[in-house]
């Protein structure tokens, strides 16, 4: 396990006694000597330290060597997340969050939403189609062994779509309408009102400045009669 010390030994029966190399074969298969003691020492392990480690051992007589593997074993990594595609994601789309860690034995993965309390999936890859408002936030993946876990996570922002954005076009506009439509109903109404004022103004105006004949041919005729009725009694 990664963290732990390991002690390498080697012997051969040999006479005279024999000398003892250690080496390690790396990836491109050069060899890289590492001790001439019979036990060769690796403390506080590291994952780069899995390989092939081969000893041999040499007198004047001849040489044998043996090899053996070690792997080393460790909780996964701070996992590396992404989206794709990558930025704002728009309302109806798919997307697809991916999560990777390094980790020996392999890791399992697990996607959970902040604020919610069971998983929203397992595995690596977690795709969410026809995406709505309601996906976007804080999304963790969690990456498990037996050795520990690692976290790491991301947030996810999902704009409106172009469907979306017609409809609140549409709606826009019929308020506009709408509003214009009242606007102008109110201003009609007014204008009738203030024209019917403005009509019975002028009529009692013309009343008051122009007296009626027949009123006046009424109180010319009473007028005689008080007369008439003055002179009787005179």
């Amino acid at each position: 396990m990664e963290g732990s010390s390991v002690t390498l030994t080697c012997s051969s029966d040999a006479n005279p006694a024999a000398k003892y190399t250690w080496y390690k074969r790396s990836g491109d298969k050069q060899v890289q000597p590492l001790s001439e003691e019979t036990q060769f020492v690796l403390s506080s392990i590291r994952s780069s330290d899995s390989g092939e480690y081969y000893c041999t051992a040499e007198n004047e007589l001849g040489r044998s060597s043996a090899n053996i593997f070690i792997t080393v074993t460790y909780a996964p990594k701070p996992p590396s997340v992404s989206v794709s595609p990558s930025g704002e994601i728009m309302e109806g789309s798919s997307v697809t969050l991916t999560c990777s860690s390094d980790a020996n034995p392999a890791a399992n993965y697990t996607w959970s939403k902040e604020d919610e309390d069971s998983p929203k999936a397992s595995g690596q890859i977690f795709t969410i189609t026809n995406i709505t408002a309601e996906h976007g936030g804080k999304y963790q993946c969690e990456a498990q062994n037996t050795r520990g876990r690692s976290k790491a996570t991301l947030h996810l922002t999902v704009g409106a779509g172009k469907s979306v954005i017609i409809m609140n076009i549409i709606r826009l506009t019929l308020v506009v309408m709408l509003v214009q439509v009242l606007v102008l109903t109110l201003w009609t109404r007014m204008k009738k009102t203030l024209s019917l004022k403005s009509e019975a103004n002028e009529a009692v105006e013309m009343i008051e400045s122009h007296n009626c004949p027949e009123y006046e041919n009424v109180a010319a005729a009473a007028q005689t009669e008080d007369t008439e009725e003055q002179e009787d009694l005179v």
